[in-house]
């Protein structure tokens, strides 16, 4: 009974009238979350181009209620996808030539090597044993000739009788007397001598040139294999290229449509925004005039009941006492008592109604 009289006095006070517009701001305040969420959500746009179409698939989440976005894809027209089958299809074929065309620049790695092995042996010969060595050499295939024209020169002396002749000595000078065909033989031998020490020199810088010369004939063959087989794999590169190419105009009503959807995500979040805080100002308007008519109601029965209290606490009879607690003084304690008899009769401090 406790509740049937909490309702009855719920609805003097205006508590049940609070009670219920406590609810349904709430409820309204869930509705317009739920609405403005689903404003703010992501709407990309299904397109249809002359180069294809695209498509996006929404659901609602069973666990949150939410929509998402639970699968997108395109379409590319039937000419775009009978030119990528066909690209698509030369692949294997331009694979295979490129590789057999690779192939065939792998001996240029063998040959680089021999020639920086070369070249090393070049280099490794110092400037002045170069010298050297060419001197050994061209003085070693001068040596017959040399012999030859003493030979000459002397069968000649010989035979004139001019053997022992030596003239140019001088005493001052320090000079030794020689015969004079003598003497130009040997000048000769000098100045040749003087000449091939120059040769040596130059013979000796265009070694180490020649060495480092190989060296970078050995890179040049590196870069040749590298580029070529760079080059062997060019048909298949444009291949993939024009592939690439139609895939993207494929892709265009894909990107429209994503393009669109975020150009109009700020708006609707704008939007989404004032409806919740529209919505969330309304329920709380509501809730607080209804929360101000209840406590207006309950002020005016706690003031009724306080007055019938005062009037009845002079009153001897079993009904004043019993129904407010045993004095007027405690007041509404007891009337609170009777009218929760049917929930707290168990209670030490329960009062029932003693009039009949």
């Amino acid at each position: 009974m406790g509740s049937v009289v909490s309702n009855v006095i719920g609805s003097i006070t205006g508590g049940n009238q609070a009670r219920d517009a406590a609810n349904q701001a709430a409820a309204s305040q869930r509705d317009a979350a739920t609405a403005a969420s689903y404003a703010a959500q992501f709407r990309p746009v299904g397109m249809t181009t002359a180069f294809g179409s695209s498509q996006f698939t929404r659901e609602i989440d069973p666990k949150t209620g939410m929509p998402y976005i639970s699968s997108a894809g395109y379409t590319a027209n039937p000419q775009l996808a009978a030119l990528q089958n066909q690209l698509m299809g030369g692949f294997g074929g331009a694979y295979n030539q490129g590789a057999a065309q690779s192939q065939a620049y792998a001996p240029l790695s063998g040959a680089a090597g021999s020639l920086f092995g070369l070249g090393s042996q070049y280099l490794a010969t110092s400037p002045e044993q170069a010298r050297a060595d060419y001197m050994a050499t061209q003085q070693a295939a001068l040596a017959p000739t040399r012999e030859k024209q003493l030979s000459q020169i002397r069968n000649q002396l010989f035979q004139t009788g001019r053997s022992g002749l030596a003239t140019g000595g001088t005493t001052a000078g320090g000079m030794g007397a020689s015969n004079p065909e003598l003497q130009a033989y040997y000048n000769s031998l000098a100045q040749q001598d003087l000449n091939l020490a120059t040769q040596a020199e130059q013979a000796a810088q265009q070694r180490q040139m020649f060495g480092a010369g190989l060296f970078g004939s050995g890179a040049g063959l590196l870069n040749t294999q590298t580029q070529g087989m760079a080059n062997a794999y060019s048909p298949l590169q444009s291949l993939l290229g024009l592939s690439g190419n139609v895939e993207q105009m494929s892709l265009q009503p894909y990107q429209l449509g994503i393009q669109l959807g975020q150009a109009a995500a700020p708006g609707s979040a704008a939007g989404a925004q004032m409806y919740n805080q529209g919505f969330g100002q309304a329920a709380a308007t509501q809730y607080a005039g209804a929360q101000n008519a209840a406590n207006l109601n309950a002020s005016f029965l706690s003031s009724l009941i306080g007055s019938a209290a005062g009037g009845m606490g002079g009153a001897s009879g079993s009904v004043a006492s019993p129904l407010f607690g045993g004095n007027a003084g405690s007041g509404f304690g007891g009337f609170q008592n009777w009218l929760t008899r049917g929930e707290n009769q168990a209670s030490p401090d329960f009062v029932g109604p003693a009039f009949r």
